[in-house]
């Protein structure tokens, strides 16, 4: 599973698997034992928990990086690696 971004004590992760229960475009989140899938569209939680704090740090993470996380989705679908993506700071 690639790391694109780690900040704040947060790695974020995208990868595809043809065969994934959620099919949504999404990232994947760990912190401290936590685990999520994320939605890039909206920042919805598709799986999985983060700490409120957390959670709200990626969503605006997201938010300013969606293109980027867009196009690294598409990357993965292909079978491509995704690029890494500009922590927050």
């Amino acid at each position: 599973m690639p790391t694109i971004s780690m900040f704040y004590g947060i790695l974020v992760s995208i990868y595809f698997e043809a065969s994934e229960k959620h099919h949504a475009k999404h990232i994947h989140v760990r912190y401290s034992g936590h685990k999520a899938s994320i939605a890039i569209d909206d920042g919805r939680v598709l799986a999985g928990a983060l700490p409120v704090k957390q959670l709200k740090i990626v969503q605006a993470w997201i938010e300013i990086h969606q293109d980027e996380l867009f196009a690294d989705w598409d990357l993965a679908a292909n079978g491509e690696q995704p690029f890494p993506v500009e922590p927050l700071r």
